[in-house]
């Protein structure tokens, strides 16, 4: 008999309450988008000036997902359905699949797409499989479908127990790790220790902040624990209607932010390794001032909440190959090789010459190739004297100066409109120049006090 696997079955996703509109009036919508508080803390306009997760498909491990959501639909890849053998259409009642899809790759609707949810990464597409975790290989087909459909990230915000066959499970994040792919998973809602398939080394788990940064009481903890992000009061689209929208707490969403973050690590660096992609995402990770001068990485923060802003442009070492994730002993003796460093990376500077013969031999080359085009640009530059003396079309070309920058075509960049005033509740948003001040709010009221530094 199979054990139940998925966080809302399990360890219970907390609903803030579903917010349903069916035919949503623009006040709605726009309120919707204005209660998205992530996008705030992240300060998701700079994000996106810089990458939107264009090119990358993350595999979505879940219930389905709704994909004509009208702040979903072109950006949902049918799957598979490992659990009926049916269509990956989530059951009645069930949004969860379609919830993660919406805070990894929703991309909103309306003029300039201004209502509605919008995705950390509204560029990515989603791979919708359909897996509850239910089977006696729990989510070993699921992971490898997605490796072999082209998924550069997996997010399963799903868990539980330990499952029937543990080895089938850890083999199947060996084979993601052996084609670089990124698996994110949920530690859990019960408070407890991680749940599986977080538990098992290869992976990034995930835990759940608040709003002010601090740890979410009901996030399970432990040495497994790599990252956190947001988890509280956060705003999703639902499987209900094509229009409608919910509220909910949980590690779940907490994971889907992190897999977003990833897709867009995975568009503007395309040549690091997966566990280089953690990489960024851990050096740049913050912690709230009560959690300062802890040994990390913590069993309730890892290396701190994501900030992706900072993954995105800072200079950070590429790193070996498999970076912070904890490498199954299958794979140990593996963990030196690493990838091309991206351009902004400071090892772009330290190329190893271990491989490529003495070092005299390569200075005598190059010295030789230098003479060469030296001596070549001489006689170029003779031959064009002696054109010129004899009448040739000497002198400057008479072709338009080039332009730069962008030209038609070019993607309009998001939340160019005046951002409307927060309401109670929820963080104002401040210039990307300064900290990001946010509170959980009291008794819905926010204070204004308390800070999630993504700026740092």
């Amino acid at each position: 008999m199979g054990f139940g696997r998925t966080l809302r079955a399990v360890s219970g996703m907390v609903i803030a309450g579903a917010l349903v509109f069916a035919s949503a009036p623009l006040a709605v919508a726009d309120q919707t988008r204005e209660d998205q508080w992530p996008l705030k803390a992240f300060d998701a306009e700079s994000i996106w000036k810089v990458s939107k997760g264009k090119g990358v498909i993350v595999g979505l491990i879940d219930g389905g997902v709704n994909a004509q959501h009208v702040d979903l639909k072109g950006n949902v890849i049918e799957g598979k359905d490992f659990d009926n053998g049916g269509a990956t259409t989530p059951d009645a009642g069930d949004n969860h699949g379609t919830q993660m899809a919406s805070i990894i790759a929703g991309h909103g609707h309306g003029q300039d797409s201004a209502d509605g949810v919008m995705g950390l990464a509204p560029e990515a597409k989603i791979l919708d499989i359909r897996d509850s975790g239910l089977g006696d290989n729990n989510y070993d087909r699921s992971i490898r479908y997605a490796v072999d459909h082209g998924a550069s990230v997996i997010n399963i915000s799903q868990g539980g127990g330990a499952g029937l066959d543990q080895n089938t499970e850890q083999d199947a994040i060996n084979y993601a790790l052996n084609h670089d792919v990124l698996i994110v998973a949920a530690t859990g809602n019960d408070g407890g220790e991680v749940g599986y398939p977080a538990a098992y080394p290869g992976l990034v788990a995930v835990g759940g902040v608040k709003n002010d940064g601090e740890i979410w009481a009901d996030s399970a903890h432990g040495s497994q624990v790599l990252l956190t992000a947001p988890a509280t009061n956060i705003v999703t689209a639902g499987s209900d209607s094509t229009t409608s929208y919910r509220s909910g707490d949980g590690t779940s969403e907490a994971t889907a932010y992190v897999s977003a973050a990833a897709a867009l690590l995975r568009a503007k660096f395309p040549d690091l390794t997966a566990g280089q992609i953690a990489n960024r995402l851990t050096k740049t990770a913050g912690l709230p001032t009560s959690a300062k001068g802890l040994t990390l990485p913590d069993k309730h923060y890892g290396y701190g909440y994501i900030q992706p802003l900072a993954a995105l442009t800072k200079d950070i070492p590429a790193g070996s190959k498999y970076g912070p994730l904890a490498v199954p002993k299958s794979l140990q003796g593996n963990e030196s090789a690493s990838a091309t460093p991206q351009s902004g990376t400071s090892d772009n500077a330290s190329a190893s010459s271990s491989d490529g013969g003495s070092p005299i031999l390569w200075i005598g080359l190059g010295l030789a190739g230098v003479l060469v085009l030296a001596l070549v640009i001489v006689l170029i530059a003779k031959a064009r004297r002696n054109n010129n003396r004899g009448g040739g079309p000497g002198g400057p070309g008479g072709g338009a100066p080039g332009t730069y920058g962008p030209g038609p075509g070019y993607p309009p960049q998001y939340g160019q409109q005046p951002a409307a005033p927060a309401p109670q509740g929820y963080p104002q948003s401040y210039p990307p120049s300064q900290p990001n001040p946010y509170q959980q709010p009291p008794q819905g009221q926010w204070q204004g006090q308390g800070q999630w530094p993504n700026q740092q």
